[in-house]
């Protein structure tokens, strides 16, 4: 019987495209293996299809949260996994992987049941004795207990489809570019003001802007105020996976520290990341071949102000955004 893996991961958007990243080592070391990987429900639109996972475990985190965390447990319990591994450092999901009757269970330190886990990893963010580590790095420690340490980590990957690809081949009969203008957090968006200034300094091309179903309005903001008539509206239009296909064909995709970038990165797509409160330092920084990043000059004493970004400028003044040289982000 083959050896089989579960992967937890049930944060946002972002955090989900950057497990696959292990998922693509595990695969390398294991080929043989199942691999199970759990999300949480609104992200198992991303692994439609991906050829590396033997099932996708979804998590009710909105509606039923517990109910649905019972029946999870339940459902892993009766699974001979080799190993469990959480990428997560919340309690829930640490209660889900010391009670999951594996045979090895790896998480990070900083979970609240870690303590319970056969092997405890450090999470550390930040500058340390091994320099400046992306969050792939950290997952990919995770690893290591399983006798692969120091294997060759690769960067995250998703899989779209044919028809993906087939979706999203029309208005790929000219040059490009992708704009993913919002965020889930405030100050982790570059203002609509800002994104106009790129639109009208970007040299003559195909503009599409990208963006869920909520984002739609802002979008289309920026769409009427760039005063272009090249620019065109996708938010709500596209799935993720499309997403990433339209994406990963474009001459350059700005982009927030937010998920989308991520997209970009497993895709090997060319990005420019614009961060305003949050640091590349963090480890969560664009990975692509062809990446680059546009944040303030100036340093401010109060960036960073947050690991995960705010609902608002704690100071009033959005500084880290404000004055970001639009230049910067277009490099013509």
């Amino acid at each position: 019987m083959p050896a089989r893996f579960l992967i937890i991961q049930t944060a946002f958007i972002g955090d989900a495209i950057l497990a696959t990243a292990l998922l693509e080592d595990l695969h390398k070391a294991w080929p043989t293996a199942q691999i199970d990987l759990l999300v949480r429900r609104g992200n198992e639109t991303l692994f439609s299809g991906h050829p590396f996972i033997n099932q996708l475990l979804i998590w009710e985190k909105k509606t039923g949260k517990y109910q649905s965390l019972w029946q999870l447990l339940r459902q892993i319990r009766a699974t001979p996994y080799k190993a469990v591994l959480n990428l997560q450092r919340f309690g829930a999901t640490g209660l889900l992987t010391a009670l999951s009757g594996a045979s090895m269970t790896i998480g990070f330190d900083k979970n609240p049941f870690s303590a319970w886990f056969s092997h405890r990893i450090p999470h550390l963010i930040g500058p340390h004795r091994h320099g400046m580590r992306h969050e792939v790095d950290r997952n990919n420690d995770l690893l290591t207990p399983l006798a692969i340490a120091g294997f060759s980590k690769l960067r995250p990957k998703l899989y779209p489809s044919p028809a993906d690809y087939a979706t999203v081949a029309h208005w790929q009969n000219e040059p490009y570019v992708c704009i993913a203008p919002t965020s889930v957090w405030f100050t982790k968006q570059f203002p609509a003001s800002g994104w106009i200034k790129v639109i009208q300094q970007l040299p003559t091309t195909r503009v599409y802007l990208l963006g869920a179903p909520g984002d739609v309005g802002a979008c289309e903001h920026i769409r009427v105020e760039a005063g272009y008539d090249r620019v065109v509206n996708l938010a709500g239009k596209l799935t993720l996976l499309q997403s990433a296909a339209l994406m990963q064909g474009a001459r350059m995709n700005y982009v927030n520290d937010s998920a989308p970038m991520h997209l970009c990165s497993a895709m090997n797509a060319p990005t420019t990341a614009v961060f305003c409160s949050t640091v590349p330092g963090f480890g969560f920084g664009p990975l692509s071949d062809n990446s680059r990043i546009a944040e303030i000059r100036e340093l401010i004493e109060c960036r960073p102000c947050n690991l995960h970004g705010r609902k608002t400028c704690p100071l009033g003044h959005f500084r880290c955004a404000y004055d970001i040289d639009i230049e910067d982000i277009v490099q013509k």
